[in-house]
């Protein structure tokens, strides 16, 4: 039996998978590639020691800074991570990432590294936004699928379009939807409102808990470029509160991971609607256990 706990930033999802997986007596596997990269582990939420130790836990701070996430790679990480264990309780809030655990994307073209590198430097030097204008003009319809501000996907539909000449939202037509066979799938969702004030709480305690240390170790090691080019949430704010040239961007990252977490509950919707969905501030626990035919 494989479980798979899915859901937004900063909903519950971490420790209702910790839960899970203890009460099948079972492993949480991460299905996040920024939570499985070491020294981001306060600004990406990785799962605190209370929570790992509830269950066992695999997949977090393993990989380097230096390492690149790729769907389709990251992908069969992850499934080596869950054919490893027994009972595995995978958790995730990345649908495209989740699609490529699930061995549903297409066969896409293969990037030069160096076309990435140049289109992550132009993100830097311009802007993600401009960036994202430039996408409308040459795949409007992918463009209109991605958030101007989502640099990861607007990088790579724009390098993937520069690659091979043809447009990401023909390449991307293919991925196939729905559950693959011999997995019980829960999603966690709060109310919109609810959902905010998640990640208001989750931001404040990541910043009590020391993500600013952690960003300003991350450069003092050098580890500039790497998050320039990761880009992974609300990191560059931090760099520039560290660096001294912003003196207050919490409530920056606030935002930013607000409309980070509504286009991640809007896609669990829209693309796995069927799924059943649990909400943590409205049911209790043995309902989320019920939903997975647990009880």
């Amino acid at each position: 039996m494989k479980i798979a706990i899915l859901g937004p930033t900063a909903s519950g999802k971490s420790g209702l998978a910790a839960a899970v997986a203890r009460r099948v007596g079972g492993t949480v596997v991460n299905g996040d590639p920024f939570q499985s990269i070491t020294g981001l582990a306060v600004g990406t939420g990785q799962p605190s020691e209370a929570e790992q130790g509830v269950a066992p836990h695999l997949g977090y701070g393993l990989l380097p800074l230096s390492t690149r996430p790729n769907p389709a790679l990251f992908g069969g990480q992850v499934r080596m991570w869950l054919g490893s264990i027994d009972k595995p309780v995978l958790v995730t809030g990345s649908g495209l990432y989740l699609r490529g655990i699930w061995g549903q994307l297409t066969d896409l073209p293969e990037v030069p590294e160096s076309m990435v590198a140049k289109v992550r430097h132009w993100s830097m030097v311009l802007g993600v936004p401009r960036l994202h204008r430039v996408l409308a003009g040459v795949d409007p319809k992918r463009a209109a699928e991605l958030h101007p501000n989502d640099g990861a996907r607007v990088t790579r539909a724009l390098s993937l379009h520069l690659a091979t000449g043809l447009k990401a939202s023909t390449l991307l037509t293919g991925v196939r939807l729905g559950v693959p066979e011999g997995w019980r799938v829960l999603i966690v969702l709060s109310t919109r409102e609810m959902q905010r004030k998640r990640v208001e709480q989750r931001v404040a305690e990541q910043m009590r808990s020391g993500w600013q240390d952690e960003v300003a170790r991350l450069l003092a090691a050098g580890h500039l470029a790497d998050l320039e080019a990761l880009r992974p949430l609300g990191y560059l704010g931090l760099v520039a509160m560290v660096e001294g040239s912003r003196h207050s961007g919490v409530l920056g990252i606030v935002q930013e991971t607000q409309a980070f977490a509504k286009r991640q509950a809007t896609w669990f919707r829209n693309q796995l609607g069927d799924v059943p969905h649990w909400n943590p501030d409205l049911e209790p626990l043995d309902a989320a256990f019920e939903k997975l035919g647990l009880s």
